[in-house]
């Protein structure tokens, strides 16, 4: 039996594929926070470079891939899909596992497919330096690693939480040669109004993108631009190289999926293994695609379809998505890559057409299903994948219960080599389940009452 495939170079996709084309209904454009009016591109010229914009509105299917970004993926693209057979056998279950492999990566997770793009069109553009949050520090990795390739400058606003959590990814982005940073921190005056209120705040996503945009709409250079790693039309663009590659490995092994899964915190690396599959859907294909997220930040399983804003301290414009509200501030669990208030206005609108099924899972659940992938396939799996580890064990038990096949895709987005510190706990019985309580819920929506309704 084989037990992955590889694609050659030359079938790395040569262009993103855009599932605005050929969505059901799009979702409500962004709007102003002034005016209440659609943001137009002049409204995010001070934050990002035209060409990323452009790619934010366009509807065409397929937008090309430039030769330069290309021959930069070649450093870890294509990446490998894997048939996790020992991990079926731990289950014990009528299904047939693949994932994609996206921890072999320079920065060890997807988030460079995006990273890499946006470094090369912020360099085309001019732009000298690049400010940027990221929770786990994924996302903070990956776009030091791709400002390092194009000479940019880079800094990042880091959530505290992690960066206490985590001192290796920030170690990463010192090698690549960006200044990482915690959040919230006295740099900013959204920072200090956060320290103001909290001097013991953990920081949260939403904190530390105020923080980042801030850091380039003041800059009186004019030469500083904004980047973020998810949530955004763009970045989830970007990210279907993973998805389009996994289709052509997927007809090599001579099998499609019943089922696709990737964990979400902000929807990158799900809808970079989804979207293609769901164009499949869309036109009539019969697949289960689910987005697993934490019972701790139950954005698509318990918040409502609202305009809010991206960040805390009101900077972005308003998104129409599923939230907590944006004061929101989250348990501190390991998995900081799913500790985001909002969901991506895509993703959102496919859970809303049924396209989509969001599932929350506990933690200690994911880190049980972390712990049963490693010891089977040996790879150990950072805590965001873990998620999506407990929606495949979820459902190899159903296939079990009701005696039916099933073939099984995941995204296994990243590894868990700097992120042993959160084993050590689940194994020393440190870690605990967290669910939201209804009233934390309520008392963060208020900050999104009398918004604009989508």
């Amino acid at each position: 039996m084989t037990k992955k495939v590889y694609l050659s170079e030359d079938e790395i996709p040569r262009a993103w594929y855009n599932i605005m084309a050929d969505m059901p209904n799009l979702p409500p454009p962004p709007l102003h926070p002034g005016t209440g009016q659609p943001a137009g591109p002049q409204d995010l010229a001070p934050i990002f470079p035209m060409a990323l914009i452009e790619q934010e509105v366009t509807q065409e299917r397929w937008v090309p891939i430039p030769d330069d970004v290309l021959n930069v993926y070649r450093i870890w693209r294509p990446s490998p899909l894997v048939r996790a057979e020992r991990l079926e056998q731990a289950l014990g279950a009528p299904v047939k596992i693949y994932f994609k492999n996206e921890g072999v990566s320079p920065a060890g997770s997807h988030k460079p497919n995006t990273a890499v793009p946006q470094a090369y069109y912020n360099k085309m553009a001019g732009i000298k330096r690049i400010t940027t949050e990221t929770g786990a520090g994924q996302w903070g990795s990956a776009i030091s690693f791709a400002c390092n390739l194009y000479g940019i400058e880079c800094k990042v606003f880091m959530v505290r939480i992690s960066f206490e959590q985590k001192p290796y990814r920030k170690l990463m982005m010192q090698t690549w040669g960006a200044n990482c940073v915690p959040s919230p921190t006295s740099e900013t005056n959204s920072g200090r109004k956060i320290l103001a209120e909290d001097p013991n705040s953990p920081g949260s996503l939403g904190i530390a993108i105020s923080e980042a945009v801030e850091a380039a709409v003041t800059d009186p250079t004019g030469q500083t631009r904004y980047s973020l790693g998810s949530v955004l039309n763009h970045v989830m663009l970007h990210q279907t190289v993973i998805g389009l590659e996994a289709k052509k490995q997927m007809e090599v092994f001579g099998d499609y999926p019943d089922v696709i899964i990737g964990c979400a915190g902000g929807g990158s690396n799900f809808a970079g293994l989804a979207f293609p599959f769901i164009q499949d859907k869309i036109e009539g294909k019969q697949i289960q695609i689910i987005a697993a997220e934490p019972t701790s930040c139950p954005t698509m399983t318990r918040g409502p379809y609202a305009y809010d804003f991206g960040d805390t301290v009101q900077m972005t414009p308003f998104l129409a998505m599923y939230t907590l509200g944006h004061t929101f501030v989250p348990a501190p669990i390991h998995a900081g890559g799913l500790r985001y208030h909002g969901m991506s206005p895509l993703v959102s609108q496919l859970v809303r057409d049924g396209l989509i099924e969001p599932r929350a899972y506990h933690n200690l659940e994911t880190f049980r299903a972390g712990v049963t992938f490693a010891r089977s396939e040996g790879f150990i799996p950072a805590p965001e994948t873990n998620h999506a580890l407990a929606a495949v064990c979820q459902v190899a038990q159903q296939a079990k219960e009701e005696g039916k096949e099933k073939t099984i895709l995941f995204n296994w987005s990243g590894h868990g080599l700097v992120d042993l510190g959160a084993y050590d706990q689940y194994f020393a019985g440190k870690l605990t389940d967290y669910v939201l309580p209804d009233e934390e819920i309520q008392r963060a929506l208020k900050s999104i009452e009398g918004f604009p309704k989508p």
